[in-house]
C-alpha cells in the first residue's frame, strides 16, 4: 500500500490529490479539539471574540489525551467519535480548517460541507492510543485549560498515521 506523506500546513494542492482510502502520514502541527472546545469556539465566533489560534489550513484531531507519563510529551491519544462534532463542522470549515481526524461515520451534511469547502475527513486508529502517542514529539495546551483532557492542544507530530475516509470530491471509504 502506498503512503502519502504530508506536512502541515497542508497546501490545497496536496489535499486535492487525496482520495477516500488513501493511507497518509502527517508531520507538523495538528490541534486537538473535542466537544467542549468546539462549543466554546462557536461561542467565541458568535460573540465576535478573539479565537485561541488561527484556524487557516488547520488540522483538527478529535482527541482528548491522557496525562503524559514520565519522559513523554503526552499520554495515550486516541481519536474520539466524530459525529459529535458534526453540528460545529461548518463553523470550523468557515474558519479555515481543511482536515479533521477522528473515528466513525460523518453525516451526509458534513460530507457535503467537505466538498463545498475543499476539505477532508480522516480516521485515526481507535484502540491504538498508546501507539499514536509515539508519533507526538511535543504537546502544549493552547486554549481552554480548564477543560482538562478536553483542553485544546497544539501537537507537533511526526508521521502520524491516518486513512482518508471522506475526500473533497464526495468519496466515502465507508460507502
Amino acid at each position: 500500500m502506498k503512503t502519502i506523506d504530508l506536512h502541515t500546513p497542508i497546501p490545497e494542492h496536496d489535499l486535492q490529490q487525496l482520495k477516500a482510502g488513501d493511507f497518509i502520514t502527517i508531520s507538523g502541527t495538528i490541534y486537538t479539539a473535542r466537544d467542549k472546545a468546539h462549543k466554546k469556539i462557536a461561542e467565541l465566533v458568535t460573540q465576535q471574540k478573539p479565537l485561541p489560534i488561527d484556524f487557516t489550513n488547520a488540522v483538527i484531531y478529535y482527541a482528548g489525551p491522557s496525562p503524559a507519563p514520565p519522559g513523554m510529551p503526552i499520554g495515550a491519544i486516541g481519536p474520539t467519535t466524530s459525529y459529535r462534532m458534526d453540528a460545529y463542522t461548518e463553523a470550523m470549515l468557515s474558519l479555515g480548517v481543511r482536515m479533521f481526524i477522528g473515528k466513525g461515520f460523518r453525516s451526509s451534511e458534513v460530507k457535503k460541507l467537505l466538498v463545498n469547502y475543499n476539505a477532508v475527513y480522516c480516521s485515526s486508529f481507535g484502540g491504538a492510543a498508546a501507539y499514536l502517542n509515539q508519533c507526538v514529539v511535543d504537546a502544549q495546551i493552547v486554549a481552554f485549560e480548564e477543560f482538562g483532557p478536553e483542553a485544546m492542544y497544539k501537537l507537533t507530530v511526526e508521521k502520524f498515521p491516518v486513512i482518508v475516509i471522506n475526500d473533497m470530491y464526495g468519496g466515502d471509504l465507508y460507502a
